[in-house]
């Protein structure tokens, strides 16, 4: 659990700074590459809860169904890196790690060749 909450950590830094580095909008928030880090932090430790139990991922199913997000993404990439953390946060609760570590460096690397 500890190894999941600290490598979530350090993927979602990697992807704040993939994020940093790519952008090309008009003005940059800080705010939402702070919040791919808490996103990847956070799916990854709602899916380690889900994971042992089966009422409790019926019941978070049903909590998160009701959750409406209401800001607007301005920028189609910004959706990508959105993916990208809860993605990553996924595959680490799932216990892949290989595939999180070497799936974001791969992401990070095509994204900044682009």
């Amino acid at each position: 659990m500890i190894l999941t909450i600290v490598l979530s950590f350090g993927i979602g830094l990697f992807i704040f700074f993939i994020y940093k580095k790519t952008y090309r909008g008009v003005m940059y928030s800080a705010g939402f590459g702070t919040t791919l880090i808490a996103l990847t932090m956070i799916t990854a430790i709602v899916i380690l809860a889900v994971t042992s139990n089966v009422v409790l991922s019926l019941g978070m199913v049903g909590a998160l169904s009701i959750v409406r997000f209401r800001t607007a993404i301005k920028d189609p990439l910004d959706i990508a890196f959105l993916f990208w953390s809860i993605g990553a946060g996924i595959i680490l609760a799932a216990g892949m790690i290989p595939l999180a570590v070497i799936g974001s460096v791969c992401i990070g690397i095509i994204l900044m060749s682009l």
